[in-house]
């Protein structure tokens, strides 16, 4: 495995919540990173942040949700010996009531621009005959729950992608792992997409996923995660 501090990170979702504890854990173990997000000001805060920590950073102010640009800006960040896709969105409403823009916007962020930003650094893996790819799935990746129905088939679709991939990329060097976390005190419960009611102070912290994920991604190049569900302790799922 290539020594941590040599090598490179891209991370989305990066300026809040599980990214942006997952650029720092990374910095902490001296990785460069390459951060996605789509706030300009958040992504410039958490590259200093970084830097703080002697390591290099840039932030690459893209938009995931516009499909169609995807794979050409992740491809010109250059090559990566780590993608976590971590973006996403939280979304609630019963199928019947579901919308089908709105169950469009779930599955082209959660599921498809994953997808488009895996292929976008496939073949610099490959051809370095290694590579990392982590997905930030979700427990309910794994589970269902009434009202959750796009989010859970996004999700349940990111995770056939995840086993997917892994058996096609492992004769390529190519490491790929599903992290599935449960309920994690983020700003998806702010979001006014998500209706739900759970005693935050009991999930999960954005730093426990970010351990996690590096913790993984640290093995020796010949051992894999492949799929990890991570829960609270007590309280809500």
């Amino acid at each position: 495995m290539t020594p941590q501090n040599q090598q490179r990170v891209l991370i989305t979702g990066a300026s809040s919540g599980i990214g942006r504890a997952t650029a720092l854990a990374f910095a902490d173990v001296g990785a460069s990173l390459a951060l996605v997000g789509r706030s300009s000001d958040a992504l410039t805060a958490i590259v200093k942040e970084a830097q703080s920590r002697g390591v290099e950073a840039r932030s690459y102010c893209i938009d995931l949700a516009c499909l169609e640009q995807v794979s050409q800006k992740i491809a010109e960040i250059g090559p990566v010996d780590v993608l976590v896709n971590n973006a996403g969105i939280g979304y609630t409403a019963e199928l019947s009531d579901t919308p089908l823009a709105d169950w469009q916007s779930v599955l082209n962020l959660n599921l498809t621009s994953p997808l488009q930003c895996i292929q976008a650094v496939l073949p610099s893996m490959r051809a370095n005959g290694q590579g990392s790819i982590v997905n930030v799935v979700s427990v309910g990746g794994r589970q269902v729950f009434p009202q959750w129905g796009a989010y859970c088939t996004s999700k349940f679709g990111l995770m056939a992608l995840t086993k997917t991939l892994a058996m096609e990329e492992r004769a390529h060097g190519i490491r790929v792992m599903a992290i599935c976390p449960g309920s994690v005190n983020t700003s998806l419960w702010d979001s006014p997409d998500v209706d739900a009611d759970f005693e935050r102070a009991l999930m999960l912290n954005p730093e426990d996923v970010a351990q996690a994920i590096v913790s993984s991604v640290q093995l020796p190049q010949h051992a894999v995660i492949e799929e990890l569900t991570l829960m609270p302790n007590v309280g809500t799922f």
